[in-house]
C-alpha cells in the first residue's frame, strides 16, 4: 500500500461544483491517497468524560485535567500532546466557570490556532481556513437563528486578552463548522464521538458512487518509544483504480436511499444539487424499491400500504430503542416482516432496514439463531446494492459474521468474516484496530472450522463446554444512531 502525501493530489476547479481534488498519479484499491491531521477537533458534549480529548478513543479510566476539570485523557502522553491546543481553552473554561458547547469549543480552538499561526496556508494544507466555504448566505431562518446564538455564546466565552475577531469572521468560522465539520468515531468505528475540521478533505467533492473513502484513524500512542507514535488523522483511501487526472470523490451520505431521497438530503445539508451518474440515471433505485415478482405480484395499492406501514413502524421502533425496550422492538420487527415478506423484494430498503434492526437487537438479546437468519438476508441484499468496497457494507458483513459465529454456524460465520476482512483491508487498511480485531476473529473461526470439519460432534461438545466456562461475549448495546455519517450536521 502506498502512503500518499499532499504532492499526489492537486486542487482544481471542477465544472459546476467549484473546487475539487484531482489525482496526480495512479492509485490502486486500498492505497492511502493522503493522510491529514485535524486542524482542530473536539469531543461531543455528551461524551466529554468517557472519550480521550486527544486521540478520541473510548477508555474505561481517563485522567482528568487538574486545572479545568473538564478535559480527559488516556494518559500523560495524550495530555502532553494536547497541551498546545488545550492551554488557552483550559484557562478560558476556568474563567467562564463551565465549558461551552462543542460548536463554541471548536470555533475557539480554530481561532486560537489562527492567533498562533495566522489564517494563511497552514503547513501541509492545500487551502486556508479563510478560503473554506461557509454557505452562510444559503442558511434558512432557523439556521440563522442558531448562528446568532452561537456567535453570542462565543463572544461570552472568548477571553478579552485573546486576539479579537469581527462578527463577520466569527460567522464565517461557524459556517465552516456547519458545512465542513467531519464526524470522528471511536477506535471501533461504531460510535460518532466528536467533530473536527480537515481543510484538505473539505476539497473532495461528493459522488453517490465514489472512488475514495474517508476513514478516521485514532492514531497510536501505546509504543514505548515516542518515535513509533502516530497521530490522530483521517485517511483518504482509494476504493477502485484511479488514473492520473481523475477527480477524487467521496460520498457525504449513505448510499442506501433512493436517488430522490439522497438528493433531498444533500440539498438540505450541503446546499447543492447532486448530478452524479447514479442520481441522474437513478441507478439501483429499482432494486431499492423492488417488489415481489411473478404470479403473486402485489397491487400498487398493497405496496403503498406496506411501505407506509414500514415507515410508521420504523418511527415506533426508534422511540422504543431510545427507551431501551428491546423486546418490544423485536416484536415490532417480526410483525413488520410478516407484512413485508409477501409484498417487498429481497433488496427493498424498507425490508433491509427492518432486517438490520432485528438482527442487531436480537444479537444483543443473545437470540443468535434468529438474528443470524435476518443478518444473512440483510447482507445478501446489501451485496446487490452497495459498491463492493463500501466501508458500511464491510462493517455490516462483519456484524453478520460475528452473529453467525455466536449462533454456532461456524461455516457461514467464517465465510462472512473472511468477506468482511477483504473489504476492510481496502477501506480501513491492515493496521486499523477494526481490521486487527477482524484478523483475530478470522484466525479463531478458521481454527474452529477445521475442528468442526474433522469431528462435528466433538466440536459442539467443546463449544458447549467453553461457553459454560466463560461468560458469553455480550454484543454491544444497539445504538440509536445509524452508522456515523461523513460530515457532522446538527439535526
Amino acid at each position: 500500500m502506498t502512503k500518499g502525501g499532499m504532492e499526489s493530489v492537486e486542487v482544481f476547479t471542477s465544472e459546476g461544483k467549484g473546487r475539487g481534488l484531482k489525482a496526480q498519479k495512479e492509485f490502486l484499491p486500498g492505497d492511502v491517497i493522503f493522510a491529514e491531521p485535524a486542524y482542530a477537533a473536539v469531543v461531543f458534549d455528551s461524551l466529554t468524560h468517557v472519550i480521550c480529548h486527544t486521540c478520541f478513543k473510548r477508555q474505561e479510566r481517563l485522567h482528568r485535567c487538574g486545572q479545568c476539570k473538564f478535559a480527559y485523557y488516556c494518559d500523560r502522553t495524550c495530555q502532553r500532546a494536547a497541551w498546545l491546543n488545550h492551554k488557552n481553552e483550559c484557562s478560558a473554561i476556568k474563567k467562564h466557570g463551565k465549558a461551552p458547547t462543542e460548536n463554541i469549543r471548536l470555533a475557539a480552538r480554530i481561532m486560537w490556532k489562527i492567533e498562533r499561526e495566522g489564517s494563511g496556508l497552514a503547513e501541509g494544507c492545500l487551502v486556508s481556513i479563510d478560503d473554506l466555504q461557509n454557505h452562510v448566505d444559503s442558511f434558512g431562518e432557523e439556521e440563522k437563528k442558531e448562528l446568532r446564538a452561537d456567535v453570542e455564546s462565543f463572544l461570552e466565552f472568548w477571553p478579552p486578552q485573546s486576539q479579537q475577531f469581527g462578527m463577520q469572521y466569527i460567522s464565517h468560522i461557524f459556517g465552516v463548522i456547519s458545512c465542513n465539520g467531519f464526524t470522528l468515531s471511536d477506535q471501533r468505528g461504531l460510535q460518532a464521538v466528536g467533530v473536527g475540521i480537515f481543510p484538505n478533505l473539505c476539497q473532495a467533492n461528493h459522488d453517490c458512487w465514489p472512488n475514495c473513502t474517508v476513514i478516521f484513524n485514532n492514531g497510536n500512542h501505546e509504543a514505548v518509544r515516542s518515535m513509533f507514535h502516530t497521530q490522530m488523522r483521517i485517511e483518504l483511501r482509494a476504493l477502485s483504480k484511479i488514473s492520473p487526472g481523475d477527480e477524487l470523490t467521496v460520498s457525504y451520505v449513505d448510499f442506501l436511499n433512493v436517488s430522490e431521497e439522497r438528493r433531498k438530503q444533500l440539498k438540505k445539508q450541503y446546499y447543492f444539487d447532486c448530478a452524479c451518474e447514479h442520481c441522474k440515471k437513478q441507478i439501483k433505485d429499482d432494486l431499492m424499491l423492488a417488489v415481489k415478482e411473478g404470479e403473486s405480484k402485489p397491487s400498487a395499492e398493497t405496496v403503498k400500504e406496506v411501505i407506509q406501514f414500514s415507515k410508521d413502524t420504523l418511527e415506533k421502533i426508534n422511540k422504543a430503542r431510545m427507551e431501551g425496550l428491546y423486546h418490544e422492538v423485536v416484536k415490532m420487527c417480526r410483525e413488520c416482516l410478516k407484512k413485508q415478506e409477501p409484498v417487498l423484494g429481497d433488496t427493498n430498503i424498507y425490508l433491509l432496514r427492518i432486517l438490520s434492526i432485528a438482527s442487531e437487537v436480537l444479537s444483543y438479546l443473545q437470540m443468535f439463531e434468529e438474528a443470524a437468519d435476518y443478518a444473512k438476508r440483510m447482507v445478501d441484499g446489501y451485496l446487490k446494492i452497495y459498491h463492493p468496497n463500501n466501508a458500511q457494507l464491510g462493517m455490516a458483513v462483519m456484524r453478520a459474521g460475528v452473529t453467525h459465529w455466536h449462533a454456532g454456524l461456524i461455516e457461514a460465520g467464517h465465510g462472512l468474516i473472511c468477506k468482511a476482512y477483504a473489504i476492510l483491508l481496502i477501506t480501513h487498511g491492515p493496521s486499523h484496530p477494526i481490521t486487527k480485531d477482524l484478523e483475530v476473529m478470522r484466525v479463531q473461526t478458521e481454527m474452529e472450522l477445521r475442528m468442526f470439519q474433522q469431528n462435528e460432534f466433538m466440536y459442539y461438545k467443546m463449544r458447549e463446554a467453553a461457553l459454560k466456562n466463560q461468560k458469553i461475549q455480550v454484543m454491544p448495546e444497539p445504538s440509536n444512531e445509524t452508522s456515523p455519517s461523513l460530515f457532522h450536521k446538527k439535526e
